[in-house]
């Protein structure tokens, strides 16, 4: 039942979209008979080392093997090869196209508004609630909070108690880089361990909190300083997935140029480049904390729209459809903190 059509809401074009999904027979199998039926090689599968090994089968191979050309491939993707730094005959391998360089300063414009929240990816968001009294409150499912964010991270969770989130789910044919969504100081950056399961949403809703049980890489910013965003605290973790080797952070202050590890004490500026993705499909998270944002009205009237078919809807049993939209566009603006 969770694996059959999946739709999102286009924002550009209000337009509902069917969304073409990367390995689904195969994404299919493993979620739905191995784990079941051969739960030992299920686990092997998802393991690291063994998710690394089949993202270099996939991914730099594919081309070779499989399509004529980097332009052939883009286009089955639906790729936009005008978008992209480089020539395309240099995108000779699927890893290339992957983890491709756009002209985002051009084609990626941020909101008008200076304290507009922008979104950190190329991707298929839904946002939601830790509290109880919110109307997006939804129980754990994606994620368990104190996991996700680290059971030891007594701080951070406190600091994130009852907040707000957004999760963005990038496909394999996806910008891969992230970018900052809010401009802040970088309080703390830590990695938790963990598997590589698959970010399909059939496999989502199969498994227990399955973002919280990957590998992932914890920002901690501190939006209240100067030339700050003015909304809090905020947390961005980036979580791998199936055949997603790793998370580099490359933050650039101009472009691409100079990219930097990002460290405690470094100011990140709203929209710049953070990290980077190797390869596939993979996820972001943000919180905030208790009643700091107010999310864009779209985004929260397309999660409930009942005529949209979702793999998240029937998980849930309610209506929760993503919208895909544009790294560095609006996501929602900051609130200012209740005085005591």
């Amino acid at each position: 039942m969770l694996w059959n059509v999946h739709q999102y809401v286009d924002r550009e074009t209000g337009q509902v979209c069917t969304e073409p999904l990367y390995q689904d027979r195969h994404v299919h199998f493993l979620y739905s008979h191995l784990r079941e039926q051969l739960p030992l090689l299920f686990r092997l599968l998802t393991r690291p080392w063994l998710s690394s090994v089949l993202g270099f089968l996939n991914y730099d191979m594919a081309l070779g093997t499989r399509m004529k050309g980097p332009a052939e491939f883009c286009q089955k993707l639906g790729v936009d090869l005008e978008e992209c730094l480089e020539m395309p005959k240099k995108l000779n391998t699927a890893r290339k196209v992957f983890e491709r360089k756009i002209r985002y300063w051009e084609c990626r414009p941020l909101p008008s508004e200076p304290e507009a929240i922008v979104s950190p990816s190329d991707s298929r968001v839904l946002v939601g609630s830790l509290s109880s009294h919110s109307s997006l409150f939804l129980k754990e499912k994606f994620f368990s909070y104190e996991e996700l964010l680290g059971k030891d991270r007594r701080d951070w969770l406190e600091a994130f108690d009852e907040g707000d989130y957004a999760i963005f789910r990038l496909t394999p044919e996806k910008y891969h880089y992230n970018h900052s969504p809010v401009s802040g100081r970088v309080l703390d950056i830590y990695e938790i361990q963990g598997d590589h399961h698959s970010c399909n949403p059939g496999s989502v809703v199969t498994i227990a909190t399955p973002y919280s049980k990957n590998k992932r890489v914890v920002t901690i910013l501190d939006t209240e300083v100067t030339n700050g965003a003015g909304t809090g605290m905020v947390a961005m973790i980036e979580v791998v997935a199936l055949m997603v080797g790793e998370i580099v952070q490359c933050y650039s202050t101009e472009k691409y140029e100079n990219p930097r590890p990002v460290v405690p004490g470094m100011f990140l500026s709203k929209g710049m480049p953070k990290s980077l993705y190797r390869p596939g499909s993979s996820t972001n998270v943000l919180f905030f904390q208790k009643g700091r944002v107010r999310f864009a009205d779209d985004i929260v009237r397309n999660m409930f729209r009942a005529n949209v078919q979702t793999r998240f809807s029937q998980g849930f049993g309610r209506p929760l459809v993503e919208t895909d939209l544009k790294v560095r566009s609006l996501l929602g603006h900051p609130r200012k903190a209740k005085t005591q």
